[in-house]
């Protein structure tokens, strides 16, 4: 397998752009709605819509949410068998705002659905599917695993979120250095390393063999590599933006799914930057998945 994607699913409400998020006692209407995915399959769909095999480790319950997760991954051709299935309610669910070029979300994942840190379980996955490239956020127990993954012969790459940024930086700076690629946005790479320049940050977080490439947005993204810094915007497209949920999670599943079929690094930019433009354009992180109202298909 080319790619497995660590972490938790999620199934979306998206709607699309609306004037303003709502404040309490209000309400908007809005004239699109999307049931869509979330979470590391987001990451593996787009490796998988740039020709790689790719597959999902996560905990599947016994719900319609999962359901939904299921069929969509089945009618693209993401791998869920090294995924977990528990009886009980399992895969979280978001409803998702857009307003003024930015999301708001409200989430809920069930107990059954979590972890605190690193499930021990994710190690015998890579033992047995030794995935070219391993997806995961940073968190607590991610070194380890990351270590796991590279003496198994996988190349890791970690993400991140503001939220783990402000309460375990120093957690996300360790998995950051354990793991060959580092795809933060712009605003974590800052709030990380406390400063906007890109080299700086880098620099002052000690992350210099470590590959890291920070997405930017309509500005692509900068791949800082041995002291130096690239701004790669080959891929780009202008599109109408809808929803921005999970274009963070596009861009880094093409990149690995590029670099696995051999691309070079600035190639694979370019494809993580128009998977990244893609998602934008379209409402809920994979698009709307159709069907969805087959709660039988699995």
């Amino acid at each position: 397998m080319d790619l497995i994607a660590f972490g938790p699913v999620f199934v979306e409400l998206a709607f699309g752009p609306v004037p303003a998020i709502p404040g309490p006692g209000e309400e908007v209407y809005s004239d699109e709605l999307a049931i869509s995915c979330g979470g590391a399959v987001s990451v593996a769909s787009a490796a998988k819509g740039v020709g790689a095999a790719a597959g999902v480790a996560t905990v599947l319950g016994d719900d319609f949410a999962a359901r939904v997760v299921e069929r969509h991954c089945a009618a693209v051709g993401v791998d869920m068998s090294p995924s977990r299935r528990i009886a009980a309610i399992g895969t979280g669910v978001t409803v998702v705002l857009n307003a003024g070029g930015d999301s708001a979300f409200l989430s809920h994942l069930p107990p059954e659905g979590r972890w605190t840190t690193t499930p021990a379980w994710w190690s015998e996955v890579v033992e047995r599917y030794r995935p070219a490239w391993v997806y995961l956020h940073a968190g607590p127990g991610a070194p380890a695993f990351i270590d796991v993954s590279r003496r198994l012969g996988c190349k890791v790459a970690i993400d991140t979120e503001l939220r783990t940024v402000r309460r375990a930086a120093d957690i996300v700076t360790a998995c950051a250095a354990a793991a060959d690629i580092f795809v933060p946005n712009a605003k974590e790479l800052a709030q990380l390393a406390g400063t906007d320049d890109v080299l700086d940050a880098v620099e002052a977080l000690g992350l210099s063999d470590t590959v890291v490439i920070v997405k930017a947005g309509p500005a692509g993204a900068f791949l800082v590599q041995k002291g130096v810094v690239d701004q790669i915007e080959s891929g780009l497209s202008t599109v109408r933006v809808r929803d921005t949920t999970g274009a963070g999670d596009a861009f880094a599943g093409a990149l690995l799914g590029s670099l696995a079929a051999g691309a070079d690094l600035h190639d694979a930019i370019a494809a993580a930057n128009t998977a990244g433009s893609a998602a934008v354009s379209r409402p809920g992180a994979v698009g709307p998945v159709e069907g969805w109202w087959d709660t039988e298909a699995r």
